[in-house]
């Protein structure tokens, strides 16, 4: 596992895991949910259950892609993916969590690198986030799941993105917190970095390709910057 950072002149974001601290906001309502259970639950600990279920629930959903893309189905497991996404997305509250430090990280970034947001959310909400946190100032590109004929884990996005910023696919890094991300950084010719502040644990983040796995993104600024 290794990232060549000279090669690196552009920067891709995922959102979901990434940028917004989804698996914590959906850990909080499922919580919230599952409260008229907790005599139930041993010890009565109903936010370690609530988060546990949300955490276990991408591996299976990854492991799911990866044997239909054995089989030759992986075109309709990414269309499944993405329509499933959309519509779980879509029913939460339009109030959103950024993960901590992305902020400055961005700030940091910004001017150093051209940078593009590659999400496979609907254009609304991934505007919707960027504006709560004014974040859209940072992004020469927006890249939802209806900018392109075909969304992540296809490269599609990724070349879209590169040529909107003027550089080649291999120039840019895709930045994800699952195998989606890698494998559509990977299929693009970008670099790939996973991060752990989402659902992707770190073994199917370097099974999928990774070049470097961080805790967070908050770390990139120490990564690309010089000192």
């Amino acid at each position: 596992m290794s990232i060549d950072i000279g090669r690196i002149q552009a920067l891709c974001f995922d959102v979901d895991g990434t940028l917004s601290d989804t698996d914590d906001k959906w850990a909080n309502t499922l919580e919230r949910m599952m409260q008229p259970l907790q005599l139930f639950i041993p010890g009565g600990d109903v936010k370690h259950v609530a988060r546990w279920l949300i955490m276990g629930f991408e591996s299976p959903g990854n492991w799911l892609y990866s044997m239909m893309d054995r089989i030759g189905l992986d075109d309709q497991a990414a269309s499944l993916i993405s329509a499933l996404s959309h519509i779980r997305r879509e029913s939460l509250h339009q109030r959103f969590w950024l993960v901590p430090g992305v902020s400055q990280m961005l700030a940091l970034l910004s001017g150093h690198y051209p940078m593009a947001v590659v999400s496979n959310r609907r254009e609304s909400s991934t505007l919707s986030f960027l504006k709560q946190f004014d974040l859209q100032h940072h992004f020469e590109v927006i890249v939802t799941g209806q900018t392109c004929a075909l969304s992540k884990p296809f490269p599609d996005p990724i070349l879209y993105a590169a040529s909107r910023m003027g550089v080649a696919p291999q120039q840019c890094v895709m930045i994800g917190d699952t195998t989606v991300d890698i494998r559509a950084g990977k299929a693009a010719g970008a670099q790939t970095i996973g991060v752990l502040c989402g659902f992707g644990t770190e073994i199917e983040l370097l099974r999928a390709g990774a070049d470097l796995i961080l805790p967070s993104p908050s770390e990139l600024a120490g990564l690309l910057l010089p000192v």
